[in-house]
């Protein structure tokens, strides 16, 4: 029974053990997915604290319920370990690490590269691993590949490799790891057939595609599509505000049209760990071939610029009122990256209250899910790093309220009862100001 065979019929009686490298966002929902449908788990992690809740059948993600890992782990389905010498364990291994950008927006690949020497490690014949990271296209084959075929094994035959894109949208009570379709591409065939074999277990529909880097470039044309589109919406939210127009009565109007339309709203920037950086890993491997990804480098430098739009008509409200920016009180609403979920990863609202705080406001946050803020450098935590609470007192006291991110659980009519100023980035409260008339052109000789 040649190497394929053996995984092949071992994944068909669930026999595999499966690891997870990176139990975050991806790696965490991914782990319980697959203990859920009778396989084994080795979850490996980095951070110690993540790996006793774990253990103690706790979860730090909000998408993933407690109860959940805690029958995991009763069941002896799932564990989280520290050692990533586990791996030789595991039959299955799919990477789940971060991939940040650098100052310079250039792929930080060190979490992938530290990944991938670990499973290079504990590499043996009969392994099927499969990279979830998002990153360029070539990654799979240009970085995982050499560094395994130095282990002396080779590709489709001793072990089998792909790269298979998260799919993860916190919050998201409709769409979740198992039910999201999932696309996956392998080096040779039987890569894909594999992989594809061992994801249907635990995932209710597996696209395969052609090659590793036809899945990578999938889910990076999927977050620029939405990164260019939210780039036109927040261009037109600009123009709007210069013609003296509400931009949200006319993207409703638009949405009326059945057909040729799909509905993006403005907002005070781009959040998230996908659309803010995915586009740009495109654009680095693009310049590496001598190609200027222009529509991305446009709608990046137009998103850029919303925080500093906001500002502006905080700015404009307070002069419209005879009150300085120094000094002044401003009370922000949500700081999370989109509304209902915990997470501040890339989140505008950090560039809003580090240009609020850079201009003198006194500036004071509320968000029920960001109970204080303890991102490194960019974000001025010594003067807003703790949420206050949302009480009439704090409303009407505040020079304006500037609403960034727009919760579920406040109550936006109470906050456009009791605030004097209201600077709504979301519109929240569905009756957003009128927009301030232009001049009128004036024709000249």
């Amino acid at each position: 029974m040649s190497t394929f065979e053996a995984l092949s019929d071992k994944i068909a009686k669930r026999q595999v053990v499966c690891g997870v490298v990176g139990l975050g966002y991806v790696g965490l929902p991914l782990a319980v997915e697959m203990g859920k449908a009778g396989l084994r788990v080795v979850g490996v992690e980095k951070s110690q604290r993540v790996v006793e809740l774990v253990q103690a059948g706790g979860s730090h993600i909000k998408d993933v319920a407690a109860k959940d890992v805690s029958a995991l782990r009763r069941a002896g389905l799932l564990e989280a370990t520290l050692d990533m010498r586990r791996l030789a364990e595991c039959d299955v291994i799919s990477i789940c690490v971060p991939t940040p950008l650098g100052k310079t927006k250039d792929p930080d690949m060190s979490f992938v590269v530290t990944a991938t020497e670990a499973v290079a490690e504990a590499l043996r014949p009969g392994q099927l691993i499969v990279l979830e990271s998002t990153t360029y296209p070539g990654t799979t084959r240009e970085v995982l590949l050499p560094t395994f075929e130095k282990q002396g094994f080779t590709v489709g035959e001793d072990f089998f490799l792909c790269f298979s894109p998260e799919r993860v949208d916190p919050g998201n009570a409709r769409w979740h790891t198992k039910n999201t379709p999932k696309v996956l591409g392998g080096i040779t065939p039987g890569c894909t057939q594999l992989g594809k074999q061992v994801y249907e277990l635990f995932i209710d529909e597996v696209v395969p595609v052609s090659s590793p880097e036809a899945a990578e470039l999938t889910k990076l044309l999927e977050n620029t599509f939405r990164m260019i589109n939210i780039g036109l919406v927040n261009e037109m939210a600009m123009i709007c505000d210069k013609l003296g127009v509400s931009v949200w009565e006319v993207i409703d109007a638009a949405s009326t049209k059945p057909f040729g339309f799909m509905k993006f709203t403005p907002g005070p920037g781009l959040g998230g760990h996908c659309i803010p950086l995915d586009p740009h890993y495109l654009a680095w491997k693009m310049r590496t071939l001598h190609y200027k990804t222009r529509m991305i480098e446009l709608a990046g430098e137009i998103n850029t610029e919303m925080p500093a739009f906001w500002v502006g008509k905080v700015a404009d409200a307070l002069n419209d009122v005879g009150k300085p920016m120094r000094g002044a009180r401003v009370l922000v609403i949500g700081v999370a990256y989109k509304k209902d979920v915990d997470d501040l990863r890339e989140s505008p609202a950090l560039d809003v209250l580090d240009l609020l705080v850079r201009k003198g406001v006194k500036v004071q946050y509320h968000d029920p899910y960001i109970p204080e803020i303890v991102e490194d450098g960019h974000t001025p935590a010594g003067a807003v790093g703790r949420s206050a609470p949302l009480t009439d007192e704090a409303l009407r006291s505040a020079d304006a309220v500037m609403i960034v991110t727009d919760h579920s659980s406040i109550d936006y009519k109470r906050v456009g009862r009791l605030a004097s100023i209201v600077i709504d980035t979301r519109n929240a409260n569905g009756a957003p100001a009128p927009a301030r008339r232009p001049e009128p052109a004036v024709a000249r000789s």
